[in-house]
């Protein structure tokens, strides 16, 4: 290739994103416990909803996504539909927001141990992205708003976070909010809202400033992570510089029509939570019982911490070699950890029974 065709600034910078581990070689019986997928699927109304969708596939979806809209708003406690866009999972509105609102000389600002399509969507866009320093895994609003300088422009944090599972409380999430420079955007990602009792993901702050935009995803506690379909609630400003930028047809109808099937599902939503906060509980008791200490777990996973890197990692390998696959998350700088799903109990049955036989515990 000529040396005259050269990719965008920062493109180069980028690595790869890896996906949870799915297979394990020569086995069959494998418990895929890598993706922080929900193990009891989607529900039988999402489903039948998939199969009557499949009847129009011949035709092109609509383009603004009202019904879908509509939908997420009256289940969310009457949001603004109209201040409401939907994507391709929420790593396509954090795409929108880098594309849209940061570019070359301009910095996106996350945590330590943040989310990896962060610093990859900042990159794409050719901005620089900056971290600021995490206190025992958990976000620090003070370091955050030290790291902001004039050319900050977005600040993205997941609360739950992934892949620590620490959550960071309304009122120090607010004080972020007011004490960003003017030029600055707020985004709270909450993919893992869901699995926290009370918590609106932050949208409320987004009603009351019009420097925040909330993020969600289909693919947690809906169980719908193989059509990704994900949405953001912002400022209709914002939304209207978002929907610029995306696709007209970024959504099929197969997408809408099952997610907005799933949305108002409350049965299936609280059983799914019931069910991953008592299974949740139960494994991080054991794996604290096993002398593997984890931070109070929120999400539907856990972070389990061992000695060092080379624990984490001959504990995997044992793992594997029992048909089980989890998340090494050296790639988040916590090499001595592995995020672990709340899978079902007898996937988390087995996993503990693994790591006990590992640990030399009987």
């Amino acid at each position: 290739m000529s040396d005259a065709i050269r990719p965008q600034p920062g493109i180069m910078e980028i690595a790869l994103y890896q996906g949870g581990k799915a297979q394990i070689a020569g086995m069959r019986d494998v418990v895929k416990l890598s993706s922080n997928e929900n193990p009891f699927g989607p529900s039988d109304r999402a489903q039948e909803a998939l199969r009557r969708a499949s009847h129009s596939l011949h035709r092109y979806p609509n383009t603004d996504h009202t019904s879908l809209r509509n939908a997420i708003a009256a289940a969310h406690g009457g949001l603004d539909a109209g201040r409401i866009i939907c994507g391709v999972g929420s790593d396509e509105i954090i795409t929108f927001l880098c594309q849209a609102y940061a570019g070359v000389g301009d910095e996106v600002l996350f945590t330590e141990h943040g989310f990896l399509m962060y610093r990859i969507s900042a990159l794409a866009a050719g901005a620089t992205p900056v971290e600021a320093p995490e206190t025992d895994r958990r976000a620090d609003v003070d370091a955050l708003l030290a790291a902001c300088t004039p050319r900050t422009r977005l600040v993205f944090l997941a609360n739950p976070n992934n892949p620590t599972g620490t959550f960071v409380a309304m009122d120090e999430i607010t004080r972020l909010a007011d004490g960003l420079p003017a030029q600055a955007i707020l985004v709270l990602d909450g993919a893992y809202a869901e699995y926290v009792d009370g918590y609106d993901g932050g949208a409320a702050l987004v009603n009351a400033r019009d420097n925040v935009v909330m993020t969600r995803t289909f693919s947690k506690i809906h169980g719908l992570g193989g059509l990704r379909v994900g949405w953001g609630y912002g400022p209709r400003a914002i939304v209207d510089v978002l929907n610029r930028v995306r696709g007209p047809f970024n959504l099929s109808t197969v997408q809408m029509e099952t997610a907005e099937a799933v949305v108002s599902d409350r049965d299936h939503i609280e059983k799914c939570r019931h069910e991953n906060a008592r299974l949740r509980t139960w494994l991080a008791d054991a794996l604290n019982d096993l002398g593997i200490p984890c931070d109070r777990p929120l999400a539907n996973f856990v972070l389990a911490r061992f000695v060092d890197t080379a624990e984490a990692e001959a504990c995997e390998a044992h793992l594997r070699g029992e048909g089980l696959i989890v998340r090494n998350v050296a790639a988040y700088k916590l090499g001595h950890c592995l995020r672990i799903t709340v899978g079902d109990e007898p996937s988390c049955r087995r996993v503990v029974h693994a790591i006990a036989q590992f640990k030399g515990v009987r």
